[in-house]
């Protein structure tokens, strides 16, 4: 794969521009001496995907101080999550920036202005997208440098990323144990009522959320605006922050609420969260306030090849496969592969690594 799409080529958006420096990113060598600059045009185009929530990165060979010293001179070493200055081969460099953010190889581009340099990646990463140096200006008119939708947390990418590598530093150096890091970390969580500003984001986690999505199902703008003016649904968005920054939007849950029995229809929570029991809180919240409405809670779950992680929460929760009289209350489940997971609820406590805020979902 290498260039701009083909017009009968499915559109992949691309998550990072791994950029070359000298005579790509700015004009001249540096190690030549030049008095290298970034064009106006350039420095647009960072700008541009940046707030659309591309990711960007370098792959340049130079000695790396220097050239790291001259990005921050031109005020444009924020924009980079991840730099590879050396004297490596240049795949070698995109895979290892590809392999740190976990992205798959086709969702990366990589631009410079030695064909060499681009053949070499495609040779060994025949997924990455290549660009010539000359095509710069012109990223952010392709289609696939341009999302369907640009959410709030998109437009935060870059940042949430760069706060999550400065918490998995203080992560790796701290010795204790994981409940007290927690602790160390200010968590908080916010449950509240999804409105019509959030959708966006909320479809983006159905769509994008894999391992911690307990059905895989995709809701999109209409299937989630309408369970919103449902009065029998709650549709729900988990925020998170920390000491570090935000999180941002990092679940989103579809309950059918009744007097009998609760319907968990869909929980889904971005990986980033994993290790903080984002899944596992919400599922206690939900739990608890199922209790005190009086109502047995149904989940369903539909395995994938990613989502065994989810039934572990579930599991660990407390649903079981018990076939429960409330059933009959739900239509029935008509792909073949939903299961039902049900358990009586019971209080469950307040969590105690984290402050957690809600609404009131059970009316007593």
């Amino acid at each position: 794969m290498s260039g701009p799409l083909s017009p009968d080529e499915p559109i992949t958006t691309v998550k990072c521009v791994v950029w070359d420096l000298d005579n790509t990113l700015w004009k001249g060598t540096l190690l030549e001496g030049d008095a290298v600059a970034i064009d106006a045009r350039v420095y647009e185009t960072i700008v541009g995907l940046d707030s659309r929530g591309i990711l960007q990165a370098v792959a340049s060979k130079n000695d790396h101080g220097p050239a790291w010293q001259r990005l921050e001179d031109l005020g444009v070493a924020e924009y980079f999550v991840n730099a590879r200055i050396g004297w490596g081969p240049k795949s070698s460099s995109v895979r290892e920036i590809a392999d740190e953010l976990n992205f798959a190889h086709h969702t990366i581009a990589f631009i410079d202005d030695q064909p060499t340099e681009r053949a070499e990646v495609v040779f060994h990463l025949p997924q990455v997208r290549c660009y010539p140096a000359e095509s710069a200006t012109e990223l952010l008119a392709l289609p696939e440098f341009t999302p369907a939708t640009v959410t709030v947390d998109s437009r935060h990418r870059r940042q949430m990323y760069q706060a999550n590598v400065r918490r998995q530093a203080e992560q790796e150096s701290f010795s204790g144990p994981s409940e007290e890091f927690l602790r160390s970390l200010d968590l908080a969580m916010e449950i509240s009522r999804a409105t019509a500003d959030d959708l966006s984001r909320l479809e983006e986690l159905t769509l994008r959320t894999s391992q911690m999505n307990a059905t895989g199902v995709h809701y999109g703008d209409a299937d989630l605006r309408a369970l919103l003016d449902d009065t029998h649904h709650e549709v729900l968005t988990v925020v998170m922050s920390d000491r570090f920054g935000s999180h941002g939007a990092v679940g989103v849950a579809l309950v059918e609420t009744g007097p009998a029995v609760w319907h968990l229809k869909l929980l889904a929570t971005s990986c980033r969260v994993v290790s903080f029991g984002a899944g596992a809180t919400v599922l206690n919240w939900l739990v608890n306030e199922a209790a005190t409405a009086g109502a047995h809670l149904v989940a369903d779950f539909r395995p994938t090849a990613r989502n065994r992680v989810m039934e572990v929460a579930y599991r660990f929760a407390g649903f079981t496969d018990e076939l429960c009289a409330c059933f009959a209350e739900l239509p029935p489940s008509h792909d073949g592969q939903t299961q039902r997971l049900h358990i009586t609820p019971t209080p469950r406590p307040a969590p105690d690594t984290l402050r957690l805020t809600t609404v009131p979902l059970a009316t007593t």
